[in-house]
């Protein structure tokens, strides 16, 4: 059973939760074996029907906006292309500088896409701090990891991991994209098991009070404790 989502934002006309890692936002056909979904806890804990404005993967956790209607829904993501997201990643290796990557991608065919069609992505990474552990993971007596941001100016299905599997900097956790030996020697070593990605923060501007809106989610659970164990500082906001 899952603890009720931390509410981040809500109004009149909007909500905006932490959504943990693992959870669905909704049903999919993807994912037959899910039985509890966000769009309903949110529902239930706020007591009204809410409308998913963006989805974010199953393992990814983070800010998730919803709307207490439709058009309201809509009404946001008119605007969605302009609307900033901020993602925070643990990845192998050492990213030293900030790269923003142009590299198009191929639609996937599990997700329904056109795999013979590609499309244009970027995505800009910046790296915020570095740990180098004692551990032969790989073929290295030590292994590096860092804490990087990054900010996909689209929403190409699994963007950010794939662009950081294409830079050789894939996310840790990552089962499809990543590299195992080090997902086992994080799940097993460091109690991580789960994909390594957080939608840290959401800009946008609000369609009825045309104000800036900011959302932040603080880390929770076993990414939290990793940024401890790794002395990685969150930032005050």
């Amino acid at each position: 059973m899952i603890e009720p989502l931390s509410i981040l934002f809500q109004d009149d006309y909007l909500v905006a939760v932490n959504k943990p890692s693992g959870l669905l936002v909704h049903k999919s056909w993807v994912a037959k074996d899910a039985n509890e979904f966000a769009l309903q806890m949110v529902r239930d804990q706020v007591g009204e029907f809410v409308f998913p404005v963006h989805r974010l993967d199953r393992p990814t956790s983070g800010v998730l906006l919803f709307a207490f209607s439709g058009d309201m829904a809509r009404q946001v993501q008119e605007n969605w292309g302009d609307a900033k997201k901020d993602y925070w990643a643990v990845v192998r290796g050492w990213l030293k500088e900030p790269v923003l990557l142009d590299h198009s991608l191929k639609g996937m065919a599990d997700y329904g896409q056109d795999v013979g069609t590609e499309q244009e992505a970027q995505t800009e990474f910046s790296p915020m701090a570095t740990v180098e552990i004692d551990a032969e993971i790989d073929r290295y007596p030590k292994s590096r990891f860092s804490w990087i941001q990054a900010t996909p100016q689209q929403g190409r299905t699994h963007q950010i991991r794939r662009h950081l599997k294409h830079l050789s900097h894939p996310i840790i956790g990552d089962a499809r994209y990543g590299k195992g030996n080090y997902n086992r020697y994080f799940a097993s070593h460091l109690n991580a098991h789960r994909l390594l990605l957080h939608a840290r923060s959401l800009n946008f501007i609000h369609p009825v009070t045309q104000q800036p809106i900011t959302i932040t989610a603080p880390l929770e659970g076993a990414m939290k404790d990793l940024f401890s164990a790794f002395n990685w500082q969150e930032p005050l906001v």
